[in-house]
């Protein structure tokens, strides 16, 4: 699906080595100086998913093949982003063009590592590029909003639009984004925010790259962007960029022993790609089978048919029904021919709302 992630923050602050990471490759230029990067880096990321390695075992797969999510390196925003200043909006709208935004926010102390503003300070840190986020679609919603009060009075079907971007614009000045509007899920907004993207109405996880040292337990840098999130409904992950660079390169046994040294299970990159792909709105169905299991990406809320058409529009055009196991179901008694024998496989039609887990198989005729 062509959804993706930007990672974001001030210069220097991890956000290409956590790229680095993610994609396990040192594609993304990573320099002690600001603006090492400029044209995004972009990647596609598998979302580590143990629901399909177990699939896999049970359905004697030949092959594995996880669900996707892209991950952009967006260069440095810095003070001033919003008029332009470093190349800022050169870099605005590559933010503009992606779904959900990872703020990296520097939370360590090193003499040897340049900070933009000389001083470690994760809230001021957060405000510099929340302040440019908004201030970016603050004259946006103007440049529209005079469009809009011309139109509306030709046409009164653009009133709804043009009495919202007066409501959005009152948000914006006050200094708040605008997912903080009360009626997100409403048509008309969501009209707009498709024309728009607005840069402040996409979901934030906030990374707090700290030092090795820091990863077990919150430091006060952390603690404040836990606050700051707390108050914005906002995701946080805590990692070390540095550190989860170094573990791209070992093997699966290596890496999981070293998780377990550090006692847990998950690394924080893990946690950002599930975040991430949760921020986006998605979630996974599977197929499986002795060629390959496979997990396939759909939006909360797709319906069977939709679902179907994931695979080939044909499928979707002569959807018949949709075969469908539980995941729990597929686990527990080991095999399809198990579920069957068991009377668990379900057939749905084109109104079944596809659930995160689910196994299936289409029948359709073109």
């Amino acid at each position: 699906m062509a959804l993706s992630i930007g990672i974001v923050g001030l210069p220097n602050v991890g956000k290409s080595t956590t790229f680095n990471a993610l994609t396990k490759a040192q594609n993304a230029q990573a320099a002690n100086y600001p603006f090492c990067t400029i044209e995004p880096n972009k990647a596609v990321v598998a979302v580590p998913d143990p629901r399909v390695d177990k699939l896999a075992v049970l359905a004697k797969s030949e092959k594995i093949i996880y669900a996707t999510v892209e991950f952009v390196d967006i260069a440095g925003l810095v003070k001033g982003a919003s008029q332009g200043e470093g190349l800022g909006n050169q870099f605005l709208a590559n933010i503009r063009e992606t779904a959900a935004i990872v703020h990296v926010v520097r939370c360590f102390d090193d003499e040897n590592v340049i900070h933009v503003s000389g001083d470690i300070s994760p809230r001021d840190d957060i405000d510099v590029i929340n302040l440019e986020l908004i201030l970016a679609d603050l004259q946006q919603i103007d440049t529209k909003l005079s469009k809009l009060e011309r139109q509306a009075k030709h046409d009164k079907s653009l009133q709804a639009q043009a009495e919202l971007a007066v409501q959005l614009k009152a948000l914006l000045e006050q200094g708040k984004p605008i997912i903080a509007y009360s009626d997100i899920t409403s048509e008309t907004f969501q009209a707009l925010n498709r024309e728009m993207r607005f840069l402040t109405a996409k979901p934030i996880i906030y990374v707090a790259n700290v030092n090795e040292d820091d990863l077990l337990e919150d430091n006060a840098y952390v603690q404040t962007v836990r606050a700051i999130a707390a108050e914005q409904g906002a995701e946080v992950v805590k990692l070390c960029a540095r550190l989860e660079e170094e573990m791209a390169g070992l093997s699966d046994e290596e890496r999981a022993e070293f998780l377990h040294s550090l006692g847990v299970e998950e690394s924080g990159l893990e946690q950002v790609i599930h975040k991430g792909y949760k921020a986006l709105g998605l979630i996974s169905y599977f197929t499986a089978g002795p060629k390959e299991v496979r997990a396939w990406t759909v939006p909360i809320g797709a319906k069977a048919p939709q679902a179907a058409g994931v695979i080939h529009g044909d499928f979707e055009r002569g959807f018949i029904r949709a075969e469908t196991i539980a995941y729990e179901a597929y686990v527990r008694l080991g095999s399809e021919a198990a579920v069957k024998a068991a009377g668990e496989m379900r057939v749905e039609g084109k109104e079944y709302v596809v659930q995160d887990g689910d196994v299936m198989h289409f029948r359709f005729n073109v």
